[in-house]
């Protein structure tokens, strides 16, 4: 019998790549889909988490919600990897 905790981990930067980079795309106006989503998403994860390691993201009044701050710091990076995917499209 598999052990299926070890898989939880992917399953929810996977959910939280998807809902944070839907929100980027309808806020920038994206077109590219679902895989393009969880892909931007999770690459703006890891951006924005560098960005609140760094000391350069604060974003306090959302601490006692974990779920709603992962999303908000990853649709943070999504933003800005589509804003720099756009202007080094030009």
């Amino acid at each position: 019998m598999e052990n299926y905790s070890t898989y939880l981990p992917w399953i929810v930067m996977a959910v939280n790549g998807l809902v944070a980079g839907w929100i980027a795309s309808m806020v920038l106006g994206g077109r590219g889909g679902f895989i393009r989503d969880i892909f931007i998403g999770i690459i703006g994860a890891f951006v924005g988490g560098a960005l609140v390691q760094a000391g350069l993201l604060k974003l306090p009044f959302l601490y006692d919600w974990p779920w709603l701050h992962l999303i908000a710091v990853s649709t943070i990076g999504a933003l800005i990897i589509i804003v720099i995917g756009r202007i080094v499209g030009r």
